[in-house]
């Protein structure tokens, strides 16, 4: 079985593919416009994604591994220049996450980091220079420099002024970009965004396309990446009447075959969006100058739209195609184990990190608020992929309806599986044919505990007529508590009326939800369902009601739901 994709990487890759998103979309924009250091602008931008993030995820390695998702995503890049870029991005993120290391994440350690992420694009230039050239160009540097001293009559050698001066320039942009990120950052320390839930549709419409009823097909897969690149290419080569007409079809054939990329286009949002990005750009390009101005403007944020509509419907695309386990399985064991992940997360990133970009007069005036928005929306997606990353379900009945005996089967299915499982059951203990109590049985080991006794004795603990005997609670609570690392599932049999109390395994689950991504099996009488689901907002656990589904059924969709959730990295 895959390994899950850890929260490190969870986050590296949204804030990798947020970086990704201003690369791709961005830097179209600006290579249009002909914007001056249009690389430094991207660099900036990817700077204070990175350093306000880590203000509320502040694992170690974050910034490199973004670095690399983002590079990654850089092949999708319409630039026919992509492997210069991809290292540039890379060795930003890795400065930035040498300088947090040995300066730590304090102001000292982001305007370190910053200045030589920033740095770098002067000396990723002048490497490149010497590359294209050979090391004559620093010979034709150098002759040019002394003429000009010559003719200036200056004394001093100057060979080196320029260089220094552009380090200057570059280091104090970085500078500008850290505090950016900083005040970006402790906005989000004393305004923590408001997350957003999944909606129960998405989830089963998720489960459904991930559980082998999609047709998936490898040729498929690389058909999408032939007409993403094609699209790119034709955006840039060729003129509207070609472009618009090829990807109008492109994203009819994406549409019919892949209903979850379409959409993302119904969304009312994005046609606004669209709108504005196209009157911006007009309006910006008409500003720059007359005659035709005004129509290239139009066209320029046509196209830049149209860009978006392939990356956005393409990488859903990409996505949806890459669940095919014939793929995930073959990316599990290469070094690109993240790319799936990062591709999916980019489809939910982009539309909004777009939303951000169009309104120039707020981000002149206010950029920390536009910035803020787009990593609000890195700490929702991150709590959506967190919680596809755990599932909860319950067995439901009556009370002594089997409801232990229908969870103890699911429980066989799962080991057969090599699901590792850990947790409790509550088996009943038999007097003839009167219940006297029940045993807590270690649903990993076996082991047996008595938990409860049927007894009229005062002063003691009870649960209806019976008594808790506090050597079972604290074996259950044990069981619970102890490191539950590599166990897949966990079980708890029963929850009622003693957690809705805030009793019993009230703190347990308390700290199962918070501090692990275990997949749970909560045991619950029908009278306690809704109080337990409103108590830990459960918002779409997935129920197995014992009267409607066989402990084989309710195995089967569990495991189903845990091979979706086994992200491959």
């Amino acid at each position: 079985m895959n390994r899950k994709l850890s929260e490190k990487w969870i986050k590296a890759s949204i804030a990798g593919t947020i970086w990704a998103a201003s690369e791709i979309v961005l830097g179209s924009f600006l290579h249009n416009l002909k914007v001056p250091f249009s690389g430094n602008v991207l660099t900036a931008i990817g700077i204070i994604i990175l350093i306000s993030i880590s203000y509320i995820w502040k694992e170690k390695g974050l910034f490199w591994r973004a670095g690399l998702v983002c590079a990654i995503m850089k092949t999708m890049s319409p630039s026919a220049v992509i492997f210069g870029p991809m290292i540039a991005i890379f060795a930003e993120g890795v400065l930035l996450e040498i300088s947090s290391l040995l300066l730590g994440r304090t102001i000292i350690g982001y305007c370190t980091g910053a200045m030589l992420a920033m740095s770098w694009n002067l000396f990723h230039k002048i490497i490149s220079y010497i590359i294209y050239y050979g090391s004559n160009i620093i010979d034709v540097y150098a002759n040019l420099l002394k003429m000009a001293q010559k003719q200036l009559n200056i004394e001093t050698d100057i060979v080196w002024m320029p260089i220094i001066i552009l380090l200057i320039v570059y280091a104090l942009f970085g500078l500008f970009a850290a505090f950016i990120g900083i005040s970006v950052g402790r906005k989000m320390l004393r305004q923590p965004p408001e997350t957003k839930k999944i909606l129960k549709n998405e989830i089963q419409a998720d489960l459904k396309r991930n559980t082998g009823q999609f047709n998936y097909s490898v040729i498929w897969l690389f058909l999408n990446i032939a007409l993403i690149i094609s699209s790119f290419i034709l955006l840039n080569a060729t003129k509207w009447f070609v472009w618009a007409p090829a990807i109008l079809i492109m994203t009819l054939i994406w549409s019919l075959r892949y209903r979850r990329a379409l959409r993302q286009l119904l969304k009312p949002k994005f046609w606004v969006i669209f709108i504005l990005i196209t009157l911006v750009t007009a309006f910006v390009f008409s500003a720059a100058g007359e005659g035709d101005f005004w129509r290239n403007g139009l066209l320029t944020g046509i196209s830049m739209n149209f860009r978006a509509v392939v990356i956005i419907m393409g990488f859903s695309a990409l996505g949806t195609e890459l669940y095919n386990p014939v793929v995930r399985n073959f990316f599990s064991s290469t070094a690109f184990r993240n790319l799936p992940l990062a591709v999916e997360l980019s489809v939910e990133s982009l539309p909004d990190f777009v939303a951000a970009i169009p309104d120039f007069k707020s981000f002149t005036k206010n950029p920390i608020s536009v910035f803020y928005q787009v990593i609000s929306h890195a700490e929702t997606r991150f709590n959506e992929i967190r919680g596809r990353q755990r599932s909860v379900f319950l067995v439901t009945g009556d009370k002594a309806q089997g409801k232990t005996t229908f969870t103890k089967k699911v429980v066989e299915l799962l080991k057969k599986n090599d699901v590792p499982v850990s947790g409790f059951l509550a088996e009943r203990v038999m007097d003839n044919e009167e219940t006297t109590g029940y045993n807590l049985v270690n649903a990993e080991s076996g082991e047996s505990e008595p938990f409860l006794r049927a007894s009229s004795e005062e002063g003691r603990k009870k649960i209806g007529k019976f008594i808790i005997i506090p050597e079972g609670l604290a074996f259950g609570k044990k069981i619970l508590h102890k490191k539950l690392k590599g166990k897949t599932i966990i079980v708890v049999d029963e929850v009622g009326a003693l957690e809705l109390r805030d009793e019993g395994w009230a703190e347990n689950i308390n700290m199962l939800l918070e501090k692990s991504d275990n997949h749970l099996i909560l045991v619950v009488r029908n009278d306690f369902v809704i109080n337990v689901n409103e108590k830990w907002n459960f918002n779409n656990p997935i129920q197995f009601n014992i009267t409607g589904y066989t402990p084989e059924q309710a195995g089967e969709i569990i495991l189903n739901r845990i091979r979706q959730n086994q992200v491959s990295i």
